[in-house]
């Protein structure tokens, strides 16, 4: 498994105590040939040429049965659990596979449900969507969000709207879940909510809004809830630090 070495120490741990060989390689941009998703694919090549049993390339955010299966099995989960009472989608990209597959079938099914996309800072696709400009802006502590091209996933996507979320306005969200519903949530989920939150404010009352719980704050303990990390960063700490 091949990953940026600026991953979570708690993400590498879990994939080597699963056994797998984890590959850390310095972050660079997606044009550089030493960008993880490039180097991966060129290991799964490697291997094929070396070992018996080969290699599988999942290249999730080029390959569309990432977004087939949200088309598939996410967007009519959410149909059936809402009684097709759904007003609006709300997610952040990574791959592109989730919001991509749960609009298409969302869509189908009531073609004026909202989507929204929310971007963590220092990602482009909420200036590619509203004023169509591959840029970013600052920068996020969240991981495997947010990214500077559209990927295979995300070809012929666009949301009804973009926005985007400071780490300064998710953290809050973070640790108000923990302090009163019990929920530990990783920066993925938190910029879901946030967005959603955002939304919710623009539609007014009354509506269904669906976000995914996508990642659990254990995968970021180190970061998220790290009062001595988030204080050399600037941001909000939890109260209970």
């Amino acid at each position: 498994i091949v990953i940026p070495r600026t991953q979570s120490e708690e993400k590498k741990s879990a994939i080597r105590s699963l056994g797998a060989r984890l590959v850390e390689v310095d972050a660079a941009p997606f044009s550089s040939p030493n960008h993880f998703v490039h180097y991966s694919g060129r290991l799964a090549s490697e291997l094929n040429d070396s070992e018996e049993a080969g290699a599988v390339w999942a290249n999730q955010f080029d390959n569309t049965a990432n977004r087939d299966a949200h088309y598939q099995t996410t967007g009519p989960e959410i149909w059936d659990q809402t009684e097709g009472r759904v007003d609006a989608f709300v997610s952040a990209v990574g791959s592109g596979g989730t919001i991509a597959g749960v609009s298409a079938y969302l869509r189908e099914k009531k073609p004026d449900v909202t989507i929204a996309l929310a971007d963590p800072a220092g990602a482009a696709m909420f200036n590619w969507f509203n004023k169509g400009e591959m840029t970013g802006e600052g920068s996020s502590i969240t991981e495997g969000i947010g990214v500077a091209r559209i990927t295979g996933n995300l070809a012929g996507f666009r949301p009804d709207h973009a926005y985007r979320i400071e780490d300064a306005e998710f953290l809050p969200i973070l640790f108000d879940l923990v302090k009163h519903e019990g929920l530990s949530l990783g920066g993925s989920a938190g910029v879901n909510i946030a967005g959603a939150v955002r939304l919710a404010r623009e539609i007014g009352p009354g509506k269904t809004i669906v976000t995914c719980l996508c990642d659990p704050g254990s995968r970021y303990a180190s970061k998220l809830f790290n009062p001595a990390f988030l204080r050399s960063k600037g941001l909000p700490e939890p109260d209970w630090a």
